[in-house]
């Protein structure tokens, strides 16, 4: 089995880096360069860039924070925020990314998944799915968490996967900046479905959330958070020691 890893989330809106909770009252936390600098010395193993309202707001992604980011980022970057179409792909890549999140794109589009991957590789395109509970179901939330569609979770991650989707990053809305740990209900459910690498997102509060999930769900490839480490509530060195003490196999 693959080595866990470890990645910080910049959610960034007007070129700078921002949190909320459960999607809501987002507030204002730093630069998206010097956090991106921080987080390549602190050892992340991978950073995801997300311009948060592109979607929503039906423009493209900034450009001008993410090649900066790009340019002195040396971990690999996963970059999403407005992803509708083969061209936004290519605009994307070419900033510098190396792989490229699709999200309310590809429930608009479902064959968007497919004709990226055959054109720039299955490793390539990183579908993402934010999910809330609604009656007892894990649906599918698309612009941002704002909107409500038919899709139920484990099936519209199925789907990903056969279109050809080298990655899932699971964001649960429900657990989102709450910081009472990773929703493992969800988790478990969605792994039972896909044998693509999952990224776990939404609820880190402390180090013992990290070695819960990765125990509890070895098949969870890597763990995404972003308040507790832009406010250094946990160092990701720290991180990496304790996981690796605990027997995760975790690069240090």
């Amino acid at each position: 089995m693959l080595a866990k890893r470890i990645i910080p989330c910049l959610d960034v809106r007007n070129n700078r880096v921002v949190k909320g909770v459960q999607f809501e009252n987002i507030k204002d936390v730093q630069s998206p360069v010097e956090l991106a600098r921080f987080y390549n010395d602190e050892g992340a193993d991978e950073l995801v860039f997300y311009d948060i309202t592109a979607s929503y707001e039906g423009r493209g992604l900034f450009k001008d924070a993410l090649y900066t980011v790009a340019g002195k980022n040396f971990i690999p970057l996963t970059v999403g925020g407005g992803i509708n179409s083969l061209d936004d792909f290519e605009r994307v890549l070419g900033c510098g990314a190396d792989k490229v999140s699709v999200n309310s794109g590809a429930i608009r589009d479902p064959s968007l998944i497919e004709r990226a991957a055959k054109r720039y590789g299955n490793q390539c395109v990183v579908l993402s799915m934010d999910v809330k509970r609604v009656d007892g179901v894990f649906r599918i939330f698309s612009h941002g968490g704002r909107e409500t569609t038919e899709f139920e979770a484990c099936e519209w991650a199925y789907r990903g996967q056969e279109s050809g989707a080298g990655e899932l990053v699971v964001n649960s809305i429900d657990t989102d900046g709450v910081k009472k740990g990773f929703d493992l209900e969800m988790l478990a459910q969605i792994s039972k479905k896909i044998t693509i690498p999952i990224i776990a997102s939404g609820g880190a509060g402390n180090i013992e959330d990290f070695i819960t999930l990765f125990k509890t769900l070895p098949q969870v490839d890597a763990g995404l958070a972003a308040s507790i480490f832009h406010y250094k509530q946990v160092s990701i060195k720290e991180l990496k020691m304790k996981l690796r003490e605990n027997g995760i196999d975790i690069r240090i």
